[in-house]
């Protein structure tokens, strides 16, 4: 058996990737539901109750009926696992579904917790989302591979969404 290819022995296409914006998404989270800790992690629900997302090719807003379930995880990070209802200008409504992860020093979460400023690139907060459209304009969603980075804002968190070209 051969060893696989080293990276410098990979042809280009293979050795980055290549993004382009897609959205950005800021959604209101009412306060969480705590239930606590589980046989598994200490679970919360984050519920939706609205939002909005604008992009080049797509905008619309967030309906409520949307949530994030949450697990504090035993290392401190935070992963999440939610169901967004968007539904474009005109009308369209998608279902945008997205796993991720949050993790920041304690420091970094006591200044996020007391309300502070806290510098995005100051902690990790990414989601790989995927989409649900109807056959419509926008079924191209239905075949991307995308990514987030996020921000946890007093209302919510904000997203940039890029689309993995």
């Amino acid at each position: 058996m051969s060893s696989p290819p080293l990276m410098q022995d990979l042809p280009a296409a293979l050795q980055s990737l290549e993004a382009a914006p897609l959205f950005v998404i800021q959604l209101a989270v009412k306060p969480p539901v705590v239930v606590g800790q589980t046989a598994g992690p200490d679970r919360r629900i984050g519920v939706v109750g609205s939002g909005a997302f604008k992009g080049e090719r797509i905008a619309g807003a967030v309906l409520e009926g949307s949530s994030d379930l949450l697990a504090i995880r035993s290392d401190g990070s935070t992963t999440l696992d939610a169901r967004l209802i968007l539904q474009t200008d005109d009308g369209v409504p998608i279902l945008m579904t997205y796993r991720g992860i949050r993790h920041m020093s304690d420091e970094v979460k006591a200044r996020m917790e007391q309300g502070g400023d806290v510098d995005p690139a100051s902690y990790y907060f990414r989601i790989a989302p995927s989409f649900e459209a109807p056959r419509s304009k926008y079924e191209w969603l239905n075949r991307v591979i995308a990514v987030g980075v996020g921000h946890r804002l007093g209302s919510g968190p904000v997203y940039s969404v890029f689309e993995i070209l």
